[in-house]
């Protein structure tokens, strides 16, 4: 389980890297770690001094979002810096 899972996380780190080539004067950090996310990327981001956090929304409704919590709110209001949440193109909210 161990290697796949480090295999999954090349895989989005490789591709976040490839992504992040389009924007030649931010400057990118990447980092892999285990926990609870919403603690660990206002914990990385308040550690890396981060200016901004970027962050996807998975657009769950109302229920998912009251039974598994809601990530990017989370970091919204507990990070020391400015979150953004981006929405995925065609997503209704």
């Amino acid at each position: 389980m161990d290697q796949y899972m480090a295999s999954a996380a090349d895989t989005v780190v490789t591709k976040a890297k490839s992504l992040c080539t389009a924007f030649p004067n931010v400057r990118v950090e990447t980092c892999v770690e285990k926990g609870d996310p919403r603690d660990v990327i206002c914990g990385a981001a308040e550690k890396a001094g981060a200016d901004m956090v970027v962050m996807g929304s998975h657009g769950y409704g109302f229920l998912q979002r009251a039974l598994l919590g809601s990530v990017s709110n989370h970091c919204v209001h507990n990070c020391k810096c400015p979150v953004v949440v981006v929405k995925r193109p065609g997503s209704k909210q």
